[in-house]
């Protein structure tokens, strides 16, 4: 029984070993099927996703052919607003005391007219005691000549010798010569008084006042007033000397006040001979017709038009900015970019003139230049130009 027993525990044992055996042999294979079926799939998704990547790597990217466009050559400069023709008004005659000041800056006012009315009572009464001793040099010169003409009449009878007739006539003469002084001094006096007031040399715009009523004022109280004769202004621009080569009187100009809108036309009527050794430039007048928005001492920009050129024209966003200066992206037959350095021309509204490094033809970046680099592969999109 004992021996029974231990051949059945033998076989038992056995058959447990032989399924430990199976079960081990059946997760190996299991193990090995899961490593293969991993091991294609992610090898089978790089494979695509490399040749997906191969075919990204190049971008399209929008280009434009500018070709050669009309632009206004413009010269920007900027100064200062002054009176065309400044008129300084001060005092003429001898002067005195200010009674009434009759204007206020900013106020136009026509030729001769008062602006300023000073005290004369004193010259007043000077003119008309001379108005009176002209009457009294007349009466003299009445009664001279009415003793000649009865001396005259008694002459023939003997009772007037030839000498007495001299005398009267000498006598007359000098009556009639007092009258001539007596109004020369009264004409005197009276062109005097007139010059006591203050008056418009020329019809045109008050800029200042310096004088107040009850002011003392005489030949050495400087400038009372200033005047832009007819308020005609003008701006005085500053410009680089190679700038100032290209402009010619008659240059037509817009003019900006600095902190207003207001775009004022007018155009170049005189330019500076020399040039300022330090700051290498010259001055331009532009004159300008008066406007509200324009103030003696003002600062403005100014806008001259020297002509027009044949240029291409890119939109702003092609045209960057490095160290070196203005360049554009330019896609080559190759679809390679390539980096062109350009000198910029007139900006305005349209886009931005390209006055060298390009002829026309190219195939400029528009958008997105700051994204490529030099040698990069893309596949130009050409955009119809609004020009």
């Amino acid at each position: 029984m004992d021996s029974l027993a231990g051949t059945q525990s033998y076989y038992e044992e056995a058959g447990n070993r032989r399924k430990r055996t199976l079960m081990i042999v059946a997760l190996v294979l299991i193990a090995l099927a899961l490593a293969a079926a991993y091991y294609a799939f992610t090898h089978g998704k790089g494979a695509a996703d490399a040749a997906g990547q191969g075919n990204a790597t190049i971008p399209n990217v929008t280009v434009v052919i500018p070709g050669r466009v009309s632009v206004e050559a413009a010269i920007s400069a900027n100064g200062t607003i002054a009176a065309r023709r400044e008129m300084p008004v001060g005092v003429a005659g001898e002067g005195g005391q200010v009674v009434r000041v009759l204007v206020e800056p900013g106020q136009w006012v026509g030729a001769g007219q008062t602006l300023a009315v000073i005290d004369r009572s004193v010259q007043t009464q000077q003119a008309a005691s001379l108005a009176a001793s002209i009457r009294v040099a007349q009466a003299d010169a009445d009664l001279a000549q009415a003793e000649l003409e009865r001396a005259q009449a008694l002459v023939g009878r003997g009772f007037i010798s030839k000498a007495d007739m001299d005398r009267k006539r000498a006598t007359r003469d000098a009556a009639n010569a007092r009258v001539r002084v007596a109004q020369a001094q009264y004409s005197e006096a009276t062109a005097r008084n007139a010059r006591l007031n203050i008056v418009a040399p020329a019809a045109g715009l008050v800029l200042t006042r310096q004088v107040e009523p009850g002011q003392i004022v005489g030949a050495g109280s400087g400038i009372l007033f200033r005047m832009a004769r007819g308020g005609e202004m003008e701006m005085l621009a500053q410009m680089a000397e190679a700038d100032l080569a290209r402009v010619k009187v008659g240059t037509r100009a817009t003019v900006t006040p600095v902190g207003s809108d207001a775009s004022i036309a007018g155009q170049v009527w005189q330019k500076s001979p020399v040039i300022n050794m330090d700051t290498r430039q010259g001055t331009v007048r532009i004159a300008v017709p008066y406007s509200d928005a324009l103030r003696p001492g003002g600062f403005a920009d100014a806008r001259l038009i020297a002509g027009t050129a044949e240029a291409p024209l890119l939109p702003e966003s092609a045209v960057q900015s490095g160290v070196d200066g203005n360049f554009v992206l330019v896609v080559d037959g190759n679809n390679v970019i390539k980096r062109v350095p350009v000198k910029v021309g007139t900006v305005t509204d349209s886009g931005v003139s390209i006055a060298s490094g390009l002829t026309g033809t190219e195939k400029v970046v528009a958008l997105a230049g700051a994204f490529l680099n030099p040698g990069d592969k893309v596949k130009p999109v050409v955009q119809k130009s609004s020009q």
